[in-house]
């Protein structure tokens, strides 16, 4: 049984916030499968196909994060209404402004007057989403890390008008979620993407200046700096589209390569092919 194993097979604490999640992505799924061992979840998807791709996503990451776990804990709905029954919402849509300006002041509108609601934005101003949902004393950024179930950090960036208890809820949510958090400024990228992106961007412009291999410039960062994985790769597994929108938030120049990609659909990972090949 290796560590993560190991992990869900301790007892965890039931959440004390009844947990809805709005988005049926990478980060929504992580986050609900990974609550669900403490409990019910609500998770809200776009449309039937979204929602099936999310519940297919949710059964494998907890067969391999907790087997005893039943995947039905996580409930998946179309209707964004049946959020209101949640006491602490997490917006994890697609990373636009517009897209998740929309979907919060919705939320607001939507949830229990007492909610926290949260965005996992990695890069976007969180003053700015807390005008946008109308209600900037219930909101924070919790920016969780990809794998969510593996990765033991979380960014926490809350607005100036957020209350103590918005602030001791939502530790205490990433603190029975098994993650340390960390609250950081709200400044583009906050400090993590601020910091990793311009390096990933980099090593993007070192193998098309010179002529490198992805792969030999990913041994070097692995084997000669300790690095788990190495920049190209890291690029393919966080998706090109999203590198190259938290680049255009940052500030940070895109390369043209990468840009490339994109427009091909080749978005990494996800989408079977990157700088690398997934098939």
């Amino acid at each position: 049984m290796d560590a993560e194993a190991e992990a869900a097979q301790t007892t965890k604490p039931p959440l004390s916030e009844k947990l809805g999640i709005a988005g049926s992505g990478t980060i929504a799924c992580g986050l609900a499968a990974l609550a669900a061992r403490h409990g019910e979840i609500l998770l809200w998807a776009r449309s039937q196909s979204s929602a099936e791709r999310a519940r297919r996503a949710v059964s494998r990451t907890l067969a391999k994060l907790d087997p005893a776990t039943d995947p039905e804990r996580v409930q998946i709905t179309t209707d964004l209404d049946a959020l209101r029954g949640a006491t602490y919402v997490i917006e994890s849509v697609a990373e636009e402004r517009s897209c998740k300006s929309a979907l919060l002041a919705e939320l607001a509108s939507h949830e229990n007057r007492d909610a926290v609601l949260a965005t996992t934005t990695s890069s976007l101003s969180i003053a700015e989403l807390a005008a946008a949902s109308g209600q900037p004393e219930r909101f924070v950024g919790l920016h969780p890390f990809n794998p969510v179930p593996r990765m033991e950090l979380v960014e926490l960036v809350f607005p100036q008008q957020a209350s103590e208890a918005t602030r001791r809820r939502t530790r205490a949510l990433c603190a029975a979620l098994g993650k340390t958090a960390v609250e950081v400024p709200d400044i583009p990228g906050f400090v993590v993407n601020r910091l990793l992106f311009p390096y990933l961007f980099a090593a993007v412009e070192l193998i098309e200046r010179h002529g490198l291999a992805p792969e030999d410039v990913d041994r070097c960062m692995q084997l000669g700096a300790g690095m788990p994985m190495g920049p190209i790769a890291l690029l393919d597994f966080v998706g090109l589209d999203v590198a190259a929108a938290i680049g255009a938030s940052i500030g940070v120049p895109v390369p043209q390569r990468l840009h490339a990609l994109v427009a091909q659909g080749a978005l990494g990972r996800k989408a079977g092919r990157g700088f690398y090949s997934y098939a």
